[in-house]
C-alpha cells in the first residue's frame, strides 16, 4: 500500500538527541536545588526541548514545598488535575500522588491528558521514596514512536483522528463526580460543551465521546509528534484476562473506556498491537533515586510505570497549559529565547 500523501513526514531524531532522560547532576552532592535553578533554567529548558526529559539528580529538593518551588522556577504556576481518568490523591496544593493503581500493575506509555482539549506541556515527578524493586517511570520519545509507525497506519490516523468513549459506570474506573470534580450534572455538561466532549446521560450513568487528533505539531519546537491516548485507552492494552472479562461483560459501546477512529469506526486489534510494539521499542528506563526530580516535555515524551515492590512514593505536578503556549506569543517567544 502507498502512504497517504497528506501523511505528515516525521522528522528524524539523531542519536545525539536520544539520551532519555538527559541527566543534570548536582555540582556538589546535596546542593539545595533552589540555589541551582536560577542560573541553569535556560539550560534545563533547552535540554528539555531537545531530549524530551531532564533528570535532576543529587540535589536537596526540600520536600513538597521545595518540589513545588522547582515547578514554579522552571514553568510557573502548577495546574489542577481536571477531567481525570485515573485516581490520584492531593499531597498539597496542586502537587499530587502518582496514579494510585496496585503495585503489581503496569501503567502503559501515554501522554498526560492527551485526550483533552488542552493539556500540560510540562510534567514534574519527585521521588520521595524509591521502590525496593523496579517501579521505574519509563519514557518514550514521541518523535521516534511516530517515525516507527507503519506509514499507512500513521496516515490513517493523521487523516481520521481518534475518538475516546468513556462510560462512567458504578464499580468501574473513576466516578464521573471525581473525574469532573463536581456532583452537579449541569456543570459536567457545560464543561464538556466547552471542551469538545459529547456528554450523554444513560441508564448506567454518564457516557462521553471526544474526537481528537492523533498527530500534533509541538508548539515550541515545531516537530511532528505522536500525541494521543488511543493506545492506552484501547481495551486490548489492558491485561489479557481483564480485556477478555470486560468484553464478555459489556458490549463495545458500553466498555468503561475504549478508542476508535475519529469517525467512530473500530480500530482493528492488530493495529493497536502494532502501536504498542512501536511504543515498547522506543521505551527507555532508569531506576529512581531518593530526591530525583524528573521533568518531562509532555508532547515530546510519553511516560509509563513499571510494577514494583516496596513503598514507592512519587509526587507529581503539571504546568504550562498547552492553550496558553499556543495562544500567547509572549510565552512562545520567552521559551524560544531559552533555546
Amino acid at each position: 500500500m502507498t502512504a497517504n500523501p497528506c501523511d505528515p513526514a516525521p522528522r528524524a531524531v539523531s542519536t545525539a538527541d536520544s539520551a532519555l532522560p538527559f541527566i543534570l547532576s548536582a555540582p556538589t552532592p546535596g546542593l539545595p536545588v533552589a540555589e541551582y535553578l536560577p542560573a541553569t533554567r535556560p539550560l534545563i529548558r533547552r535540554r528539555l526541548r531537545e531530549h524530551g526529559a531532564v533528570l535532576l539528580r543529587g540535589f536537596d529538593i526540600g520536600g513538597v514545598d521545595g518540589f513545588e518551588g522547582v515547578v514554579r522556577a522552571v514553568s510557573g504556576e502548577p495546574l489542577a488535575y481536571a477531567e481525570r481518568s485515573s485516581p490520584r490523591s492531593t499531597i498539597k496544593g496542586q502537587v499530587y500522588t502518582s496514579t494510585d493503581y496496585p503495585p503489581a500493575e503496569e501503567i502503559f506509555l501515554h501522554n498526560e491528558n492527551s485526550y483533552q482539549a488542552a493539556w500540560p506541556l510540562t510534567l514534574f515527578f519527585h521521588c520521595v521514596q524509591p521502590p525496593e524493586t523496579l517501579g521505574a517511570t519509563p519514557l518514550a520519545d514521541t518523535r521516534r514512536v511516530l517515525a516507527a509507525i507503519d506509514p499507512v497506519v500513521r496516515a490513517e490516523f493523521a487523516a481520521r483522528g481518534w475518538m475516546v468513549v468513556r462510560n462512567f459506570t458504578d464499580g468501574f474506573g473513576v466516578p464521573w463526580q471525581q473525574a469532573f470534580n463536581t456532583e452537579n450534572r449541569a456543570e459536567v455538561v457545560a464543561y464538556c460543551a466547552r471542551n469538545g466532549v459529547e456528554a450523554e446521560w444513560t441508564a448506567g450513568g454518564l457516557r462521553t465521546r471526544a474526537r481528537r487528533e492523533a498527530v500534533h505539531r509541538h508548539p515550541v519546537t515545531g516537530e511532528t509528534v505522536w500525541f494521543n491516548h488511543l493506545t492506552f485507552f484501547h481495551v486490548t492494552t489492558l491485561a489479557a484476562d481483564v480485556c477478555a472479562a470486560l468484553r464478555e461483560m459489556f458490549d463495545d459501546e458500553d466498555l468503561p473506556t475504549n478508542t476508535y477512529y475519529g469517525d467512530g469506526k473500530p480500530i482493528p486489534d492488530e493495529v493497536v498491537a502494532h502501536l504498542r510494539a512501536c511504543y515498547r521499542a522506543e521505551q527507555r528506563r532508569f531506576d529512581w533515586q531518593l530526591d530525583d526530580v524528573l521533568l518531562v516535555d509532555n508532547m515530546l515524551a510519553a511516560h509509563a510505570r513499571e510494577p514494583f515492590t516496596g513503598p514507592r512514593r512519587i509526587a507529581v505536578a503539571m504546568a504550562e497549559p498547552s492553550s496558553a503556549v499556543r495562544n500567547s506569543d509572549a510565552l512562545v517567544e520567552a521559551t524560544d529565547a531559552d533555546r
